[in-house]
């Protein structure tokens, strides 16, 4: 474990899109703190577990440190961070990741015909990234340097699913638009980054399914890695602080950085695609 690399917090990151980012922050060399529920249990345990991740992490060359949390619990979130604080003292980069994704929510009903827990994403989601950055501060805050990334969507600007998924989305564009106001004067950048549909394992297990119904998702989708390198560039930037608070576009930032996906793919914007945009924050401010 190199003293010298980039301490790394992705939340939520046994599978799907936090899995993916901390994989490619971990081929930048980055010590990377996996956090999730979902945990190997031996020999033909779960796969998508935490351990996965950090063993694909160190496999990547970083290294990679899986950590048991249950982000709906604020006592296992503030240990999380007594821990890196013990081991590290310090993080560069956090990535607000963790979310809980009901399959109810997912498909096409109205929101009351849907249970009531699909809401739980205003907890484990929004509430949780508030948490998770207000613990991660004090250790991010004597470098006077740092990065703070909520991952996001389109659907906190047009519908998506419904309200349980919309609300957060919006709420974490806004979160890092008024967090970076307080964070400005220590050089830490918060910023909310729109992820495009993402190629994780389940969904690349459809599309071999089905490859004449649903093989076109090839041609828009990106994946997961490629916010992870996205997030990486823009950590590099010595223009950083000047997108502060900003909801950015991933595949806009990939385009900027010159950064291909998978195959040599370049994701389109969702601006393109949809003629959908992060909404303007004003610079007014009240105390």
């Amino acid at each position: 474990m190199s003293e010298n690399s980039p301490v790394v917090v992705v939340t939520g990151a046994s599978r799907g899109a936090g899995a993916g980012i901390a994989h490619a922050l971990g081929s930048h060399g980055c010590t990377v703190y996996v956090t999730g529920r979902t945990q190997r249990s031996g020999a033909g345990g779960a796969t998508g577990t935490i351990d996965d991740t950090a063993d694909r992490v160190t496999a990547a060359g970083g290294t990679g440190i899986a950590v048991r949390v249950d982000h709906g619990d604020d006592d296992q979130v503030r240990a999380l961070f007594e821990r890196i604080g013990r081991e590290h003292g310090r993080i560069d980069i956090l990535v607000n990741n963790a979310a809980i994704i009901r399959d109810e929510m997912m498909g096409r009903t109205k929101f009351w015909e849907e249970p009531i827990n699909v809401i739980d994403t205003l907890h484990v989601g929004l509430r949780s990234s508030y948490v998770a950055t207000v613990y991660a501060a004090p250790l991010m805050l004597p470098q006077r340097r740092g990065l703070v990334v909520f991952t996001s969507s389109s659907g906190g600007v047009h519908y998506a699913f419904g309200p349980a998924y919309g609300v957060p989305k919006a709420g974490a564009d806004k979160m890092a638009a008024d967090m970076a106001v307080d964070f400005r004067e220590y050089g830490i950048a918060a910023v909310s980054i729109w992820m495009g549909s993402l190629l994780t394992e389940r969904v690349r297990k459809i599309i071999a399914s089905k490859p004449e119904k649903f093989g076109h998702i090839l041609d828009t989708a990106e994946t997961p890695e490629l916010t992870g390198h996205v997030i990486w560039a823009l950590y590099r930037d010595p223009g950083l602080m000047s997108v502060s608070g900003q909801t950015l576009i991933g595949a806009e930032l990939a385009a900027r950085y010159g950064i291909r996906d998978e195959d040599g793919r370049r994701p389109p914007s969702y601006r393109d695609l949809f003629g959908v945009h992060p909404r303007r924050q004003y610079g007014y401010m009240m105390r």
